[in-house]
């Protein structure tokens, strides 16, 4: 069963570019939703992030990137 992926990002952030690099090298499919457009920027709002990346898997979420987090949080 594969688990469905989603990362808010902006235009500027480093990792945010670093978790979508890791995505693509391990085949780890994604939906991006850039705050550059303004009805992503609600969305993490209203869930009361104001950072990025923010990076949903399935029901759960974790704000910033590292590997060893996302893989925990992949693998459960």
């Amino acid at each position: 069963m594969s688990k469905k992926v989603v990362i808010y990002t902006s235009n500027t952030c480093t990792y945010c570019d670093l978790a979508k690099e890791y995505f693509n090298a391990n085949d780890i499919s994604y939906e991006e939703k850039n705050t550059s457009d303004p009805v992503f920027r609600k969305e993490l709002l209203a869930l009361g992030v104001r950072s990025v990346p923010t990076i949903f898997v399935d029901e759960e979420y974790m704000v910033g990137f590292d590997e060893g987090s996302f893989e925990e949080l992949y693998n459960k």
